[in-house]
């Protein structure tokens, strides 16, 4: 971040006879790695976040091994939440960005999202759930980003207070959304972006990240991305709570 950081990274490079780096990262990596691009140093970036939240690229290395994990979880706690009449709230990663949170509500079946990109009051998430009460289901799964405005544990002692009919339990699933063994998915898509990394530098090319474009490897220059965060997609936060009712 400091000239002084920069200075260093450089010198060691030059002293271990580096004249090409490859930088996995997200925004900070991918900022970190433009300052030493300002610094003549040849590098070239591959998008590495689980919160998928880089633009420039359809996807990141990580981000679908992070949601399987999710979904492997939500699983299991449903046997609990349904045999026990309990709601769930289940905090997963995204301080700024509900990316996770929603791609898991939608193949979880979640009967809420609660992400940081939307104001959601906590009287309207404690209503959600003793409607779903009402209705005759057996347990509520709502997932909540960790950059939700409300604290989970504020919501759960909310929904205990409020007796909507459920108990409610919290699981925060922590960091263990970013390790585990990686999904072919993921498996495939850091090794096209890894030799087209290394072929990027043997050409001749800095300054630029992998990104995938549908099908494609492409360049994304460091000066389109570096300062600029992708958006969640509005269809998938809309689809996901069309689809909880």
């Amino acid at each position: 971040m400091q000239p002084a950081g920069q200075r260093e990274a450089i010198r060691m490079l030059n002293n271990a006879g580096i004249d090409g780096l490859v930088v996995i990262g997200g925004d900070g990596s991918l900022t970190g790695a433009n300052k030493l691009v300002e610094h003549g140093i040849r590098v070239v970036g591959i998008p590495g976040s689980i919160d998928n939240d880089i633009i420039g690229t359809d996807m990141c290395v990580g981000t679908d091994t992070a949601i399987n994990t999710i979904m492997d979880a939500v699983d299991k706690l449903r046997d609990t939440a349904s045999s026990h009449n309990r709601a769930f709230l289940v905090e997963t990663m995204g301080r700024h960005c509900g990316y996770l949170a929603v791609m898991a509500g939608l193949i979880c079946g979640a009967e809420m999202v609660l992400i940081p990109e939307e104001d959601i009051p906590a009287d309207d998430v404690v209503k959600a759930i003793g409607d779903a009460y009402l209705r005759g289901k057996t347990h509520a799964i709502i997932i909540v980003a960790e950059g939700f405005k409300t604290n989970i544990n504020e919501l759960a002692e909310m929904i205990e207070k409020a007796d909507v009919g459920f108990t409610t339990r919290v699981t925060i699933l922590g960091h263990v959304q970013r390790g585990g063994k990686p999904t072919a998915y993921d498996r495939w898509l850091a090794t096209r972006f890894g030799v087209r990394a290394v072929e990027y530098l043997m050409e001749g090319k800095t300054g630029v990240m992998t990104g995938l474009n549908g099908r494609e490897i492409v360049p994304v220059p460091f000066i389109d991305i570096v300062g600029r965060n992708r958006e969640i997609s509005k269809e998938y936060y809309e689809l996901a709570r069309m689809l909880a009712r």
